[in-house]
């Protein structure tokens, strides 16, 4: 079973695309740590 999806994530600051169309999909139990600058 999935607790959390994303699909085609896009995320922009300004004119910077710092997620461009991510998609993800975490089931119930799983610890998911996303990392950036």
């Amino acid at each position: 079973m999935v607790s959390v999806r994303l699909e085609n994530l896009v995320k922009r600051f300004g004119k910077v695309t710092a997620v461009d169309h991510i998609s993800l999909a975490i089931k119930n139990g799983e610890f998911v740590v996303l990392l950036g600058p």
